[in-house]
C-alpha cells in the first residue's frame, strides 16, 4: 500500500519556485520581491537584470525557475505569465561575536531568507480594433 498522493496546492494556471537559505536579510530581499510583484515576467526579468542589488541575480534565477516550471511541468504559455505572488520568509540566523572595548563582546547576526515566487497565467486581452 502506497501513501495517498498529495493534492496540488496551486490552481492549474499557477506554478511556483522556492529558494531557501539565501544569505541576505529578509528586509533587503523583500525590497526586490516588491519590485517584481504583480508585473509581467518579461518586465520583472528586465527589472532584476538592471537592479544594482547584490541578491538580484539569485532572485532572477528563482523567477526563471518558476517560469520554467510553468512551461515544462504545467504547459502554461510564457507570454501570458504574471508574477502573482512573491513573498519572503525568515530562515536561520547565524550568531557571531566581535570583540569590543573594555573586554565586552558585540553580537553580530547574519540572517538567511527564503523566497517563494508564484507565477500565474493571465488570459491575454483581445486588442480592440476601435481603439
Amino acid at each position: 500500500m502506497s501513501k495517498q498522493a498529495h493534492p496540488r496546492a496551486l490552481s492549474d494556471t499557477e506554478a511556483k519556485a522556492v529558494v531557501r537559505m539565501l544569505r541576505v536579510s529578509p528586509q533587503k530581499l523583500n525590497l526586490l520581491a516588491q519590485l517584481i510583484r504583480g508585473k509581467k515576467v518579461s518586465t520583472a526579468l528586465a527589472d532584476l537584470e538592471f537592479s544594482r542589488k547584490r541578491i538580484s541575480t539569485e532572485v532572477r534565477k528563482a523567477l526563471e525557475s518558476a517560469i520554467a516550471n510553468a512551461e515544462n511541468n504545467h504547459d502554461l504559455d510564457v507570454d501570458d505569465l504574471v508574477v502573482g505572488e512573491a513573498f519572503v520568509g525568515k530562515a536561520m540566523v547565524m550568531k557571531r561575536f566581535s570583540p569590543r572595548a573594555r573586554g565586552r563582546a558585540g553580537r553580530i547576526e547574519k540572517p538567511f531568507s527564503n523566497l517563494t515566487i508564484i507565477v500565474r497565467e493571465v488570459a491575454a486581452k483581445p486588442a480592440d480594433a476601435a481603439a
